[in-house]
């Protein structure tokens, strides 16, 4: 790499799963990042694991005013709990989080002139009535339910997103993430598959909900990050949204019994009531990733749990 292709880059939400696993890539290319968190729901020991001579750190919630005095070529805005159990736990600061939060950054991505990429989600179709998800397709989402708070918060995020690149100029990317996992996953982090491997390696019973035969779209985390920075350094016209994800389906049911033959334990399959608003289907129409970035996933579901189970081996031992 150049000197002149070196940038400097604001990640925020830097401590989570995708965000540091963004940072660690960002750094393996040379560039000059800086980690922003609260420790909401991201770990410390990630932003450890990122220290260096190109790495800095600052501690702050997104959505408190930050004179940031440095300037970035381009920021990823990762920052929001996004998991169930996390962002249902404070759902007031988690709608916050990405409204206010999302207005800081985009302000302070009009003040520098520096691109702006928003992670927003595939929780953004709601329990979709169209399968697979195309992001022509506006959702469905319960705005009073119990799950609002994140749904309608990205959602709100998005408009935000687009109302500053029409009024404004400011040069957005918004990337729709549907369900990642790998390596650096926390044990509670209450997404199906940390649950399935941690019940199973305990020797628990695994939890389904409803009948286990609701679907979900799994992508490893070095395919997502790959994503993330492809969209990212697209031509500034491709605006998003861009469904990231993978469109291999599976239900419930059959990724416990991957996690369960992978891991070789004997856990049962335990059947707990449907939590409100859960979607049934779940799948990304990739076909504009493919067609502007050139991207889709590489990684198996079977290698990608493999690895991940290691991790939480490791972890355990």
């Amino acid at each position: 790499m150049t000197i002149s292709m070196i940038k400097k880059i604001l990640v925020t939400g830097a401590a989570g799963f995708i965000g540091s696993h963004l940072c660690r890539a960002l750094l393996g290319r040379g560039h000059k990042v800086t980690g922003l968190d609260n420790f909401l729901s991201g770990n410390r020991a990630n932003i450890e694991a990122l220290a260096g001579p190109n790495f800095h750190f600052i501690e702050h919630d997104v959505v408190a005013l930050y004179n940031i005095s440095e300037i970035y070529d381009e920021i990823y805005n990762l920052a929001c709990p996004a998991s169930p159990p996390h962002y249902q736990q404070d759902p007031i600061r988690t709608m916050m989080t990405s409204v206010i939060g999302g207005f800081n950054l985009l302000e302070l991505a009009h003040r520098l002139n520096a691109r702006i990429l928003q992670a927003s989600t595939s929780e953004i179709y709601g329990d979709p009535t169209v399968h697979p998800q195309p992001e022509s397709y506006s959702g469905n989402v319960n705005c009073i339910g119990p799950r609002a708070c994140y749904d309608e918060g990205k959602r709100a995020a998005e408009t935000l997103c687009f109302d500053f690149h029409r009024t404004l100029g400011v040069s957005i990317k918004v990337a729709r993430i549907f369900n990642t996992y790998g390596p650096q996953m926390r044990e509670d982090d209450g997404r199906v598959v940390s649950n399935f491997i941690t019940q199973a390696l305990a020797g628990k019973d695994i939890t389904l909900y409803g009948d286990g035969q609701q679907t979900r779209s799994f992508c490893y985390i070095d395919d997502m990050v790959a994503g993330l920075i492809a969209l990212m350094e697209s031509d500034a016209g491709i605006t998003g949204p861009v469904n990231l994800g993978n469109p291999d389906e599976f239900t419930m049911e059959e990724l416990a019994e991957k996690i369960l033959e992978l891991t070789g334990s004997s856990s049962a399959l335990s059947c707990q009531p449907l939590p409100a608003d859960d979607p049934k289907q779940r799948q990304p129409d990739i076909t504009l990733a493919r067609q502007v970035l050139g991207w889709e996933p590489k990684v198996s579901l079977d290698k990608g749990l493999a690895k991940t189970i290691a991790y939480f081996k490791a972890q355990s031992a």
